[in-house]
Parts: C-alpha cells; structure tokens; sequence
C-alpha cells in the first residue's frame, strides 16, 4: 500500500499540532499493514461514501479515500473527540 504524498496544509497541519513522528510511524504502518491492530483502520458512516480513518493516536485519526487498489491519499487530520 502506498500514502500519496500530503497536501501542504495538512503538512501545516501536523506541524501545528506537532504530529510530524506519530504521522511517519502510522503512514509507515498502514504502508506494510493497512490493518495493523494500533491504526484502528476502519471505514466511516455512511459507508457507501469510502471513506475510511487510521489512528495516529487516541486523539487523532487521518480520513482518507482510496485512490486505486494499492494507493490512498490523506484527506484531513482530525481531532477524534471534537
């Protein structure tokens, strides 16, 4: 699996929030394993949309849609509980 390289506002994004270690452990992760147990991959309601999460930690998850069989791109970083 691979992760299209991320917009630059979600770069900003993850700099702000200082997520930048946490980003590169889950990217590469999901990248060997897209459901390794700690990403918590999962896809979101409605489900007819495709559109799944993966955890970076128990308050932020990345949205992403599949952009083939084998590539992703990130579409937002979220704070879970907001």
């Amino acid at each position: 699996m691979v992760i299209k390289p991320i917009r630059d506002d979600l770069e900003k994004y993850l700099k702000k929030q200082n997520l930048e270690k946490k980003y590169q452990k889950a990217k590469k992760l999901f990248e060997q394993d897209p459901f390794y147990p700690s990403l918590n991959t999962e896809l979101l309601e409605p489900k007819e949309r495709l559109i799944y999460s993966f955890r970076l930690d128990k308050k932020y998850r990345a949205i992403f849609i599949y952009v083939d069989e084998n590539t992703i791109e990130i579409v937002l970083f979220t704070n879970h509980y907001k």
